[in-house]
């Protein structure tokens, strides 16, 4: 009987060693695994159409083709007008005048979309968020930000949040410094809700998002706008897929 109860022991022991061993799966790990990023990003390419907008105005009505690696990107936009890039270039139709824009649409929209995908991207730094909001204990919640040199704004953070049951991102606060004015952006910090999960190939995709104002604290204030993605799809590209028309200018 002593025998038997030193190698249960002994058994009881290693076993215990092994679950301290087990290393706990990070915020990103578990957001990437509930969004499939692995089926995802086996894909080539993956399109829909985008129409998005702001205090009642439309914004955007565009079809876009972006590839799974958020290298290359193709806006047509259903006026006619095109955007492209290729990695950090972009190329525009000369019809668009007003092109304080382009680089802000030809990335931003894109990165939204893809936003659960791109959680452990070169540059990304997150960090333990204090989540005080009254709801804060429906949600896991981690702060994003950015190193020096990432992107075209590097300085924009995000506060990700995501629902606890299933681990899908559910909203995430922002701040736009693409104009390079970081304190007047955290003077007015906005939010993207997404909504409405649907599956594409067995990956959730949010296809409508909602813009709200936001405040540390409080969470969600004002709504502002509005977006709806349908039409999604993973599809394959060829070599012209993003190719410029030689009129295009470049910014």
């Amino acid at each position: 009987m002593k025998k038997i109860a030193t190698t249960l022991v002994v058994l009881s022991l290693v076993f215990v060693g092994c679950k301290s061993n087990e290393v706990a799966e990070t915020f990103t790990q578990k957001v990437e695994k509930a969004h499939q990023k692995e089926v995802f990003t086996s894909k080539q390419a993956v399109q829909f159409d985008l129409k998005l907008d702001f205090g009642g105005q439309e914004r955007l009505n565009a079809q876009l083709t972006l590839l799974t690696n958020s290298s290359q990107g193709l806006l047509a936009f259903k006026n006619g007008d095109t955007i492209i890039f290729n990695k950090d270039k972009v190329f525009y139709s000369p019809s668009i005048t007003k092109d304080e824009s382009v680089r802000f649409d030809a990335y931003t929209w894109g990165y939204f979309s893809f936003f659960p995908f791109k959680l452990s991207d070169q540059g990304t730094i997150w960090n333990a968020y204090e989540n005080k909001e009254k709801d804060a204990a429906n949600y896991d919640t981690e702060k994003l930000t950015f190193k020096s040199g990432t992107g075209d704004a590097p300085d924009d953070w995000y506060v990700v949040y995501t629902d606890k049951k299933t681990n899908l991102i559910e909203k995430a606060a922002y701040i736009v410094t693409f104009s390079g004015d970081k304190a007047k952006a955290e003077a007015n910090p906005h939010a993207i809700q997404y909504l409405d999960y649907k599956e594409v190939d067995g990956v959730p995709i949010a296809t409508k998002w909602v813009f709200w104002g936001w405040k540390e604290g409080t969470g969600l204030t004002d709504e502002i706008g509005h977006a709806s993605l349908t039409n999604i799809k993973f599809v394959t590209v060829t070599d012209d897929t993003f190719k410029a028309n030689p009129s295009f200018k470049t910014k």
